[in-house]
């Protein structure tokens, strides 16, 4: 494993709500930098700076990562569990009512 990589990708939401998995401290640094400025707050100057810090070497990629989530989370940006998703899923395929 790369020594950016996360253990587990953070999922988020982009555009119009379509999940995209973020998976090492760059692409969260790319989400977190593409971020627009005049919504930018604590939460994201202090992932920022943790990724930054990551991608330098000074601390370990899954405290970025929980920097990102909890910044992802702040701005509501976490997808759903895959789980919910697929449960909701094999429903939606099942009940005819359900259209």
């Amino acid at each position: 494993m790369k020594p950016d990589t996360f253990r587990e990708p953070v999922t988020i939401l982009v555009g119009l709500d379509f999940p995209a998995e973020v998976h090492t401290v760059m692409d969260a640094y790319r989400h977190l930098a593409e971020w627009p400025a005049s919504l930018r707050d604590a939460a994201h100057s202090m992932a920022l700076k943790a990724c930054s810090a990551a991608l330098r070497g000074e601390i370990e990629a899954e405290t970025a990562r929980g920097l990102f989530a909890a910044f992802a989370e702040k701005h509501d940006l976490l997808a759903p569990g895959t789980d919910v998703i697929a449960a909701s899923r094999r429903r939606y395929d099942k009940d005819p009512h359900v259209r």
